[in-house]
């Protein structure tokens, strides 16, 4: 096998590898039962505040089994985010495999800005004590 063919095929399968581990951990740990081997998160852990991070192992746990409300309810954020990055891996993929790059919603100059922005204010607003945002504790 060539080294262009190998970096075509060797890339998504490692990626899918990489995720598919991932999943199969989180699955088997079931972040959403206390006790588990699933470190707590240390933010919220040593600061007792949320990360915008926060929750994310629960919401992938939850869309593995199907429960999108449950999983928006542990990490909106994290939930958008996973789906930006599987689109952002099959335009990889696809670019890959035909050869040339395609442009995708992180080729965008304000991409890294925007990112920044929306999860900053994912920290502050999940931390405020009151009503509505409250609820966004998990």
């Amino acid at each position: 096998m060539s080294a262009i063919a190998n970096h075509r095929v060797l890339t998504p399968v490692l990626g899918v590898g990489v995720a598919a581990g991932v999943s199969a951990l989180v699955m088997i740990g079931d972040p959403t039962t206390p006790g588990g081997f699933l470190p707590p998160c240390p933010t919220n852990a040593l600061l007792h505040v949320n990360c915008p991070g926060c929750g994310s192992t629960r919401a992938l746990y939850s869309l593995l089994h199907g429960d999108i409300p449950a999983a928006l309810h542990y990490n909106a954020l994290g939930v958008i985010a996973m789906v930006l990055i599987v689109v952002a891996f099959v335009m990889h993929v696809v670019g890959l495999w035909r050869g040339r790059k395609l442009r995708s919603w992180q080729h965008l100059r304000y991409t890294p800005w925007i990112a920044l922005a929306v999860t900053a204010v994912w920290f502050v607003i999940r931390n405020l004590p009151f009503a509505p945002f409250s609820d966004l504790k998990v």
